[in-house]
């Protein structure tokens, strides 16, 4: 049985990096989510337990049924009584390492897979519960691969350390016993010998070799990551007919990774060979004593089966112990970076016992708020303004000015780096995240839609609408006719990122989508800015009809779309320059009505 390589447990460089934990500290970090399922480790173990004494006890009994062959001529009692009832034995013996192996795994299933399960969906919460910055810097390839492989490594490291290595090192006690025990002590120095001749060599070179499993994954990482980011960009691609110059740039992470893999595999070739060398060199040296005895007569046939079929049950835990180190290592490893996701800083969090957002009137305020991004490259600076309730509230300004930050900003995506922005006088600091969110709607400028049915993505503003309320708000979007008249309605599938639908679709998806959720707050960000004319006019009135009543934030880069807004907030560089309703603003003739000028002799779009 020869040791492979797995090409399956790979680690990025990319996603997240280990975070230098011991491998026993790894370990520490799994042991909880397993004491859980306590009493079925403890019966699993017992199963193991016998499964272990039934796979040792069949030498023994084989040893017993050879002698048993040698039987005086016409002893026919003997010929039908002993084999016979010595065979059954072994075969009960046979049977029932299987069984209790199969009852051992039937048993731990379900902590196996709990454990597994429990992992990967914290994971999963903490990575939602991470900033906007995270995800804005995070690689999403190599990311997934992190969890992917982290929830292989939580059944590898239950299978291999619980289940593999414990077996394994009670199987060569009760061996190296017998064989010390019956027969003379060379016979268990010579296994014991073999046995730490074998893990040191296997410690040793499998350690030299991680460095280049280490670079061959990283290099898969790497194809990876630059694969799923050529594909997310499928349009650019085309765009620019760049399909050769793409497939090349991969081609050339494919062939580092080949190259590196080819290396591996040669390390690994010299670390099978090594240990077949030293397994071989045992079972020459046991199998000579074992003859020299049963040609000194110290011995019989039965005792020279017994040693072979116990070197030979040895042999195959011997070797598979070299698979189980590379692969808890690598599975520690795989942990330890999922482990390491799980770590990563919420840069937004809750304040201790925050208690939700109650919202009366609606009425947002922007106190003398002061953000940078990066602190040497600050945004807003001292800005201050009001939404009353029930009111809009534009906000204009070139590219650059800070506008779409301050939806980032009341959604709690970033703090504020000084001043404070309150909801009906409560800073939204000192409440729960999941309460000024679900106070709050947006219609964004580019709205990415769920690879799923029009039915879902409109329904995920409410999660468990019914479809009369989904149909309603389809309706006030005025989306409902398109939908009917596809061929599978409301179960039409919109695509990755909506890409089936068209940008005045996609719009009035998530118009529908804000509706169904029904905040008191709404944010239009640059909603229109994608559209062309006839659309852009069809949604501008959709969208007063959803702020009617409401407390709504207009984000615009086209002044044409706020001249209705109650007051309009000029920025530039994140400063408030002017505001006033749009006629005051013309009047004075400042920066609006600049801008104004500008946009309608079309010489700034």
């Amino acid at each position: 049985m020869r040791s492979h390589a797995s090409t399956t447990t790979t680690v990025p460089a990319t996603a997240a990096k280990t975070t230098g934990r011991s491998d026993w500290a790894t370990l520490g970090r799994l042991l909880p989510y397993l004491w859980r399922y306590r009493w079925r480790v403890g019966a699993a173990l017992a199963f193991l337990l016998a499964a272990k004494a039934a796979n040792v006890g069949v030498p023994v009994l084989l040893k017993h049924l050879v002698d048993a062959l040698s039987i005086k001529p016409g002893d026919a009692v003997a010929i039908l009584v002993v084999p016979v009832s010595l065979l059954v034995g072994y075969g009960l013996l046979r049977l029932s390492t299987s069984l209790f192996t199969e009852l051992r795994e039937l048993i731990f299933a379900k902590a196996t897979e709990g454990t597994a399960r429990s992992i990967s969906l914290q994971v999963f919460r903490h990575l939602h519960a991470l900033s906007l910055r995270f995800h804005l810097e995070r690689q999403t390839g190599g990311m997934t691969r992190d969890i992917e492989r982290g929830t292989r490594a939580v059944h590898s490291l239950i299978s291999y350390s619980l289940y593999s290595i414990f077996p394994t090192i009670v199987e060569v006690a009760m061996v190296l016993t017998l064989l010390a025990v019956k027969f003379d002590a060379a016979f268990a120095w010579i296994t014991g010998g073999a046995l730490v001749a074998y893990i040191t060599f296997t410690v040793t070179v499998t350690e030299w070799r991680t460095k280049f499993r280490r670079e061959m994954n990283e290099l898969d990482s790497s194809a990876h990551t630059r694969a799923i980011d050529s594909l997310l960009n499928y349009e650019t691609v085309k765009y620019f007919g760049n399909e050769d110059f793409e497939a090349k740039r991969y081609d050339e992470n494919l062939e580092r990774l080949r190259r590196a893999a080819l290396k591996s595999q040669t390390t690994l070739s010299l670390l099978n060979t090594g240990q077949q060398l030293i397994i071989a060199a045992a079972l020459i040296a046991m199998l000579w004593r074992a003859t020299q005895g049963v040609v000194d007569g110290r011995l019989t046939l039965g005792d020279l089966v017994m040693i072979n079929a116990f070197m030979i049950q040895l042999y195959i835990p011997l070797n598979f112990l070299g698979v189980m180190y590379r692969e808890i290592k690598q599975s520690l490893t795989d942990l330890d970076k999922m482990f390491g996701l799980m770590e990563k800083h919420r840069e937004i969090d809750d304040a201790p016992g925050a208690p939700a957002l109650q919202v009366s009137e609606g009425v947002v305020r922007f106190e003398h708020v002061g953000f940078a991004y990066d602190p040497a490259r600050p945004i807003l600076h001292d800005l201050s303004f009001e939404i009353p309730a029930g009111k809009t509230v534009a906000v204009v300004g070139p590219s650059g000015a800070g506008k779409s930050t301050l939806a980032r900003l009341l959604f709690r995506f970033y703090d504020v780096n000084s001043g404070r922005i309150t909801i009906d006088g409560q800073d939204i600091r000192t409440v729960t995240q999941h309460s000024v969110r679900s106070a709050i709607g947006i219609v964004p400028q580019d709205t990415v839609l769920f690879n799923d049915t029009v039915q879902y993505n409109i329904a995920y503003g409410r999660p468990g609408s019914t479809r009369d309320e989904v149909e309603a708000a389809a309706k006030a979007a005025h989306i409902h006719d398109f939908i009917s008249a596809t061929p599978k309605g409301y179960d039409t599938m919109v695509g990755e990122r909506g890409l089936k639908l068209s940008g005045g679709e996609k719009q009035r998806v998530a118009i529908a989508r804000t509706l169904l959720k029904n905040p008191p707050i709404l944010i239009f960000d640059e909603a229109t800015s994608a559209l062309d004319s006839a659309n852009e006019r069809a949604i501008q009135a959709e969208l007063r009809a959803a702020a009617q009543g409401k407390t709504a934030l207009v984000i615009a880069h086209r002044l044409s779309t706020v001249v209705d807004a109650h007051e309009i907030v000029v920025l530039e560089a994140g400063r408030v320059v002017e505001r006033g309703p749009h006629a005051e603003l013309l009047a004075r003739g400042g920066r609006y009505a600049e801008m104004w000028r500008l946009q309608q002799s079309g010489q700034m779009a």
